[in-house]
């Protein structure tokens, strides 16, 4: 069985994610997507609240019972291992992305040379889309459903309501 980690810190998971999801779940058996507590990036969502929206999210991918939503902690490499996954997906979007992505996919390599990196680029229309954008735009009170789940915007609006 082909099995695929699809990590990131998914704060919030936007349709371009799934996208790339769902464009891994044609290719892998099963799917894995990992989502790392990511600390540094001061999370405007728990990795628990973060787990639940990747989760009821993902359900409307097709074939989805061929996916998981798991939160690791420690190095992504180890976590592929100890799950037997032969690939880490990464979606690029825009050139941008490229030189970090190309940068990281050599040090896992260095780090298990028995996980290979595979990149994977949404549709055109999500090529803009990151999560940090569409904080900023609930955030400011702008329209956000045409980039996210509507479990994502639900809890969007509930996050900036309270703040």
């Amino acid at each position: 069985m082909k099995r695929a980690i699809y990590p990131g810190s998914f704060d919030p998971i936007t349709n371009g994610h799934l996208d790339v999801a769902g464009r891994a779940l044609r290719l892998f058996d099963e799917v894995i997507i990992a989502i790392a507590p990511s600390m540094s990036k001061a999370p405007l969502f728990s990795l628990e609240e973060r787990v639940a929206m990747a989760t009821e999210a993902s359900r409307a991918l097709p074939d989805s019972q061929r996916l998981q939503v798991e939160s690791f902690n420690g190095l992504m490499v180890d976590y592929a291992e100890a799950k037997q996954a032969q690939v880490v997906i990464r979606g690029l979007r825009a050139v941008s992305d490229f030189e970090f992505e190309f940068q990281l996919a050599l040090m896992n390599r260095k780090l298990n040379p028995n996980v290979e990196a595979i990149f994977l680029m949404p549709k055109a229309n999500y090529t803009y889309l990151s999560s940090r954008i569409v904080k900023e735009i609930s955030r400011l009170g702008g329209p956000v459903e045409a980039f996210v789940p509507e479990c994502v915007r639900h809890a969007l609006e509930q996050k900036h309501r309270t703040a």
